[in-house]
């Protein structure tokens, strides 16, 4: 027998507009919640959802094995948030030169308190906060990680090694 969401996207590929709306009510929480944690500001995320839901839309109809919804949609979510990312980092590096002749240092963050994950977390590169997110949070195994990411499963284990040597450094700067 199918899983009951596997029954939702076939439905939804056939047309039926309320298992669509049913199935992307059931995810959306968790992308979100995942999206939440790559991108850190809530509005943006807010727009990397909608952009996500639509791909979701969009594209359900080529999804061949409907066990996989969840993973695929991870993986749609996961472009769209890096994809953000990449345009947010050009801006950014463009305000910045645009700006550098007129900034002036602030005072250096306040480290952030060991156990305090969501601050934390900011110190990861976005790839492998995206890692530790979907092993921590979703309680995703390395193999699910590996295919909603679409990179092999060592990749997976050094760039979670590597998000976690960086959550690490930053607790020890953390006064105590």
């Amino acid at each position: 027998m199918t899983h009951p969401e596997g029954w939702l996207v076939l439905r939804a590929q056939s047309g039926d507009r309320p298992a669509l709306e049913t199935l992307l009510g059931d995810v959306q929480p968790a992308l979100h919640r995942y999206l939440l944690g790559l991108i850190r500001d809530r509005s943006s995320a807010d727009d990397v959802l909608q952009e996500t839901l639509v791909r979701i839309y969009r594209k359900l109809r080529w999804l061949d094995d409907p066990a996989l919804f969840r993973p695929w949609a991870y993986r749609i979510a996961s472009r769209e948030a890096f994809r953000f990312l990449a345009r947010r980092q050009k801006t950014q590096a463009r305000d910045a030169d645009e700006a550098l002749l007129d900034d002036v240092p602030g005072p250096a963050p306040d480290p952030p308190a060991p156990g305090d994950l969501e601050r934390l977390i900011e110190h990861a590169s976005p790839a492998s906060r995206a890692v530790l997110l979907l092993h921590y949070q979703d309680d995703l195994t390395i193999d699910e990680i590996a295919a909603v990411l679409g990179i092999p499963a060592g990749t997976v284990k050094s760039r979670l090694a590597y998000g976690l040597q960086r959550l690490r450094q930053a607790t020890e700067k953390t006064p105590r």
